[in-house]
């Protein structure tokens, strides 16, 4: 690398962006990769340090006001998860002092058998955020978990570890959820979830969305509002992030059960592709921005001191063993993709998108990922992450159209990820996918062109908690889609989340809907249920049901989710002066 100081090159690359014809994310050099290894650590780096000690804090405010949550659970170990904040919207409203914090885990709910209890330091370089990595639990338990901070306590968590590796499990009950656009309605979805028998949580990305008040409008209207212009520094993604946890029904569902989670790209800004933006920013800008949006998401969820931003990278996929009934690669599909293909958007297939080079999860992930599958002796192997992976035209037969943001867009990266279960004769993949706003059921093909080829495994698609707006039970072109993908067995575009209910020999998985977001109070219901047996015959539907005051039939199409996002950011171009370029 050039010897040049860090920021000539920053000012360097930036202004060789900015004489590209027009602001957009083809601009961007590769000469951008030289200085991510460093400027994306700036914002923990230049942060670190010593602080005075408050050994007696006193609040003006409730501290504990975002919750508590656990979260990566192992067999003998779980984080515990806080951030003291008595003002959440504006900073956090905490002293530029590391304050103690003491927390206990106890066996019953009224903590008369603490097995476990210590202090650890809510220092300002992680936002007043801790996070408690307590080893030495039993396997498969349940535990619940406390802090206090000066005379203040915070509510009661209930976590759970998971079974012992290897160990013979008869079943296990879990729900999966994405998406969740905060204007776009309310969560009622997790008031209903904190009230599910689960052993755990998996989210897939989008806790948070980036934009502006009223940038990101649903076809049902926007019902509440983003504190704050468009999110870009530290301090922004942090009041974003609060402004999410202050929902009393995500606080629940955290405090109900241990959450693993990992990112798509609202959690920084839509559509980016490692270190690629969407459009109109330059190279400094979209770099310090990416370093923000790490340190705050590292800061808001339960997530292990291995996953603390450090440099370039953040360290998001890893795995997790439930006894011997199932392996979940948590895979993180944003941080290590080349850029979409054909300009992004929906597009035919062409040499770009099929180039064999191209990858979505870098080859390092890419090498973990496959070394897993063919080491696993688990009963099934889940690949929990984040788009759509089974291939999906929403095109014609003769023209047809594929998200270039997906893996239809990548589709060496996918042909080596099945052609290795192939070559393994593995039968027990699940794929679990958020992203899309819509329930989709999926058998995964050898060979999505040939209707004999063998059936692998199966893909979950959940729809989103709110985002989207009320949706319907199908949208105008449900039925053309379906009919030009045949290996597609269900759609629905209502909102809520899915849980699965796994054995050794059978995943049985439930869509649970609610009929509206745009107001309180909707009831859950499960609008169809599916079972997948490893035994060639593919997905299996046995339960459906009518959802009450839902909208039958939309007039959307599934280019509107693209085009709301296209709009959005022409009024944020608008807003900062810039011509919006496609």
């Amino acid at each position: 690398m050039d010897e040049r100081p860090m920021d000539e090159w920053i000012k360097k690359l930036t202004e060789d962006s900015l004489k590209k014809n027009k602001l957009n994310r083809r601009t961007f050099l590769s000469g951008a990769g030289k200085i991510a290894g460093i400027s994306l650590g700036l914002t923990i780096a230049q942060s670190l340090g010593s602080y005075e000690v408050n050994a007696a804090p006193t609040f003006r405010n409730y501290p504990f006001t975002l919750g508590v949550a656990s979260g990566d659970p192992l067999s003998d170990s779980v984080v515990l998860w806080t951030r003291l904040a008595p003002d959440p919207l504006n900073g956090g409203g905490m002293p530029n002092q590391a304050v103690p914090v003491k927390w206990e885990i106890a066996e019953d709910e009224r903590f008369k058998k603490v097995v476990q209890k210590g202090t650890e330091l809510a220092r300002p370089n992680l936002a007043h955020s801790v996070h408690v990595e307590v080893d030495g639990l039993k396997p498969n338990h349940v535990y619940f978990y406390r802090f206090k901070s000066g005379y203040e306590f915070s509510p009661v968590g209930r976590t759970k570890t998971l079974p012992r590796k290897g160990a013979n499990v008869k079943s296990m009950t879990f729900a999966f959820a994405s998406c969740q656009q905060y204007e776009h309605g309310f969560f009622t979805a997790y008031q209903h979830m904190s009230e599910e028998d689960l052993d755990f949580v998996v989210h897939l990305g989008d806790y948070i969305y980036e934009y502006g008040p009223n940038e990101y409008i649903s076809p049902s209207g926007n019902v509440r509002t983003h504190s704050g212009p468009e999110i870009m520094t530290l301090q922004d993604y942090r009041n974003r992030h609060a402004q999410y946890r202050s929902d009393g029904n995500l606080k629940a569902a955290h405090a109900a059960f241990p959450w693993v989670v990992t990112w798509d790209d609202h959690e920084v800004e839509n559509n980016y592709a490692n270190m690629i933006p969407e459009k109109g920013q330059s190279v400094e800008a979209f770099v310090k921005r990416r370093a923000a949006g790490y340190q705050a998401y590292y800061e808001h969820m339960p997530l292990r001191r291995s996953s603390l931003p450090h440099g370039a990278d953040m360290m998001l996929y890893r795995d997790f063993t439930y006894g011997n009934l199932a392996m979940f690669n948590v895979m993180d599909t944003r941080q290590y993709r080349d850029d979409q293909a054909n300009g992004d958007g929906s597009k035919p297939p062409t040499p770009e998108s099929q180039d064999p080079n191209r990858t979505l999860t870098g080859s390092e992930q890419e090498r973990w990922l496959l070394q897993n599958l063919g080491n696993s002796k688990a009963h099934w192997n889940v690949l929990a992450q984040q788009v759509f992976f089974a291939q999906r035209n929403y095109g014609t037969a003769d023209a047809p159209r594929l998200s270039m943001d997906a893996w239809d867009g990548y589709t060496a990266s996918r042909e080596r990820i099945t052609n290795f279960v192939q070559s393994k004769n593995l039968n027990n993949v699940i794929v679990l996918t958020g992203d899309v706003h819509a329930s989709w059921a999926c058998d995964l093909k050898a060979d999505y062109n040939n209707s004999s080829s063998n059936v692998i495994g199966a893909e979950f698609v959940g729809t989103s908690i709110t985002s989207g707006g009320n949706g319907a039970d199908k949208r105008s072109d449900t039925d053309k889609i379906l009919g030009l993908n045949p290996h597609i067995k269900f759609f629905n575009d209502y909102r809520g989340y899915v849980r699965c209910t796994v054995t050794p020999e059978e995943w049985r998985t439930d869509y649970r809907v609610v009929p509206f977001v745009t107001s309180p109070g909707a009831a859950i219901s499960t609008r169809a249920s599916f079972v997948y047996q490893k035994d060639q015959n593919g997905l299996q539907q046995v339960g459906a049901a009518k959802v009450a005051e839902g909208v039958k039939v939309s007039r959307e199409v599934e280019e509107d989710r693209n085009r709301a996002h296209g709009k959005a950011h022409e009024k944020q171009m608008k807003k900062s002066g810039v011509e919006a370029t496609q």
